[in-house]
């Protein structure tokens, strides 16, 4: 027998139910805005990428992870052993860890990730060179034999290129994988993916292996996690402002103020991994002239631009590597400072007479070079103020602007001559990334082929037998490419992140080197 009363009654508490528990669902999710440098990542497959982002950490695993200090922690290898003449290393793994389609991770996981890394034909499969073969020991022990000792590897193997795939999927997906399915050990899965747009990121209820230097090692706390791609900076702040976005990953320094007069803001702040610079095409007229070359590297004010572009927030940069590698510590006189009394000197030197217009002239034809940038509003300000300093020693220079998210593919024509860029990236080997010969177009786009520069470039990746000796040969691989002036170091920013204090509680303090995985484990949304 049915009592009409007690059956609405109970249809409505179910309901009251449904509606809190979509309530509570709403308040566990978080959009977040991608920093601008990240904006056209097309692939989350991160052997194959040139370019990943932030959401890429959340979907897999490392073997190693960073703390803020650089040193390196346990993630899905509980403890490793290096062996006195570096020629092998041992990792212990965690056990009951699982892909996101169930399979179960392994030391033959790591077996055959390994083999398919150093087989692939991409950009990073160097960072697995060094291992000549892999051993499973038992199911959760594996040696790495090396060919050569490999004074990087815990730090290539904290990157996130070295995202531990799912080897069967990987396989059977071919390109597909990292853009219509992905499947890593990581505290979030992937719902969407919409390229230049979105990625909508779930959570991974079964995480219970975080990194050692997260609090919480799992599930994460907050349920669904939405990155968005806006490359324009004052339009990401307004969404921020407006309520739309919840954090934004990266914030110029021109916008701070503005962050910070909103009662509901609050802002991040973390050394800075990033290095804006000048590329100069050493292969296109008329810098194949190293005079020429010079001159437009130290008609740069870097000071000015500090001041005036970043609000004095951030530091000038005098090399290509962030100040806090060791490798930056070149000798002074390789450093590239603003000098217009040698620019003019060095440019009369070459045949560039000055012109009545301020434009310098030779055999008739006028110094006019072609200055790229990307469309967000900091490279725009900044390569307006680079152009004005370039016509100040008689540079003409035509700004050319690309999407943020095509400008890579542009490159790789060859056809630039001068442009304005950065980097993100905390290791030294960013070096032979952006000036190795064989990666010319992207990412090299200097175009810088040297023969000694190589020479140098083969000791610092392959020649060191420990630390000191890696670091030595970087310094002179480095100290020599900035003596031939493929590009002009510019401004080292700090990295801001600006979030809404209504709706995110940050960990604080927050023990990584940047707001990734670390950070979300940890972070919470207000209820």
């Amino acid at each position: 027998m049915t009592f009409p009363f007690r059956k609405t009654l109970l249809s409505a508490t179910v309901s009251l139910a449904a509606l809190l528990a979509g309530n509570a669902a709403l308040a566990q999710e978080a959009v977040i805005v991608l920093n601008t440098n990240e904006v056209g990542a097309p692939t989350y497959n991160p052997i194959k990428a040139t370019m990943l982002n932030t959401a890429t950490g959340l979907i897999f695993d490392r073997l190693v992870t960073q703390a803020a200090d650089l040193s390196y922690h346990p993630w899905l290898a509980e403890s490793w052993e290096e062996a006195p003449d570096g020629m092998a290393w041992t990792f212990h793994l965690k056990q009951g860890v699982k892909f996101h389609n169930g399979e179960a991770f392994t030391a033959d996981t790591v077996k055959q990730w390994i083999e398919i890394f150093k087989a692939s034909d991409s950009e990073n499969a160097y960072m697995a060179e060094a291992i000549a073969s892999v051993e499973v020991v038992d199911d959760h022990t594996v040696k790495f034999v090396m060919s050569r000792p490999e004074p990087n590897l815990l730090y290539n193997l904290s990157s996130t290129f070295m995202n531990v795939i799912e080897p069967k999927s990987y396989t059977e997906l071919g390109d597909n994988y990292g853009v219509t399915e992905v499947y890593g050990t990581g505290p979030y899965k992937l719902e969407s993916f919409t390229i230049g747009q979105e990625t909508v990121l779930v959570r991974n209820d079964d995480y219970a292996w975080g990194p050692s230097v997260a609090q919480n090692k799992g599930p994460a706390k907050i349920a669904k996690l939405t990155f968005r791609e806006i490359a324009e900076d004052s339009t990401a702040f307004l969404e921020l402002k407006t309520g739309g976005v919840d954090l934004l990953l990266g914030v110029p320094a021109d916008l701070l103020s503005e962050v910070q007069k909103e009662a509901n803001l609050a802002i991040l702040t973390k050394p800075g991994m990033d290095v804006y610079y000048m590329p100069i095409n050493v292969t296109k007229a008329p810098f194949d002239d190293i005079r020429v070359r010079e001159a437009a590297a130290k008609a740069i004010n870097q000071e000015e631009i500090l001041t005036s572009v970043f609000g004095g927030v951030g530091s000038i940069a005098d090399t290509f590597l962030i100040s806090a590698l060791p490798e930056s510590h070149v000798s002074d006189s390789a450093k590239i400072h603003y000098d217009p009394t040698r620019s003019n000197a060095l440019l009369d030197e070459a045949g560039w007479a000055m012109g009545a217009d301020g434009v310098r002239a030779k055999d008739g034809q006028p110094l006019k070079v072609s200055l790229w940038t990307q469309s967000d509003s900091v490279f725009r300000r900044l390569t307006e103020v680079v152009q004005a300093q370039l016509k100040a020693v008689g540079i003409e220079a035509e700004i050319t602007t690309f999407d943020s998210s095509m400008i890579r593919d542009q490159y790789k024509t060859g056809e630039q001559q001068l442009a304005v860029r950065s980097y993100t990236w905390d290791n030294a080997d960013i070096v032979d990334w952006f000036f190795g010969g064989d990666r010319l177009g992207y990412p090299n786009v200097s175009m810088f082929n040297d023969p000694k520069a190589e020479e140098l470039r083969t000791a610092a990746m392959t020649g060191a037998k420990n630390m000191d000796e890696r670091v030595k040969n970087f310094t002179a691989y480095h100290e020599y490419v900035l003596t031939q002036f493929p590009m002009a170091p510019i401004y080292q920013p700090v990295t801001n992140v600006a979030y809404n204090t209504d709706r995110i509680v940050m960990p604080d303090p927050l023990n990584a080197p940047d707001v990734g995985v670390v950070a979300f484990m940890d972070m919470e949304v207000k209820e």
